[in-house]
């Protein structure tokens, strides 16, 4: 019995070392956040720093109407963002869940002085990735809620709204 139990732990332990090595370096593709209107498409770089720690940087663009004081304005936003997510695995090949945090800034360019300036703030975020297995590409989907400290709309400063599903081709780690 302790033979088994031996040989069950090292199989166990060889396993999942060889589940670790699949994982990829870095990638590069876009993030899609249908609900909001600062980062509705983005260009996405992800890159880890060591097996569970990873940053990704976005920059994108949105213009989506939306109503500020009983007026509805469609402002065309630039955006940048940037976060670092910590990755657990799961026990599926490729899929790993992840939570973490960072900081968003955009700049709408529209008429109204209301809806026209800078909005900068943070988030926390968490989602879930798949690296597909036999192509270089992960696919994921996240929620950053953002918290904003500087917003054209001042009355306004949460945005519960941000979802978002990225595809992105990777390269680099496996």
């Amino acid at each position: 019995m302790k033979k088994f139990l031996f040989l069950t732990l090292i199989t166990l332990g060889i396993s999942s070392t060889l589940l670790a090595q699949r994982h990829y370096k870095s990638s590069m593709g876009v993030r899609i956040a249908p609900g909001s209107y600062y980062d509705l498409l983005a260009f996405s770089y992800k890159t880890f720093l060591n097996e569970e720690g990873a940053i990704e940087l976005n920059g994108g663009f949105g213009s989506k109407a939306r109503s500020v004081l009983g007026n509805s304005y469609n402002p065309f936003s630039i955006s940048i963002s940037a976060g670092y997510q910590y990755h657990f695995s799961i026990p599926v090949a490729g899929l790993r869940w992840f939570v973490g945090g960072g900081l968003s800034g955009y700049h709408n360019f529209a008429s109204n002085g209301d809806v026209n300036g800078i909005g900068f703030g943070f988030f926390p975020t968490g989602g879930v990735e798949w690296k597909i297995p036999a192509i270089p590409l992960v696919v994921g989907a996240d929620y950053r809620p953002t918290i904003f400290f500087t917003r054209p709309e001042a009355y306004d400063t949460f945005f519960a709204g941000n979802f978002g599903i990225s595809a992105r081709y990777t390269f680099g780690g496996e």
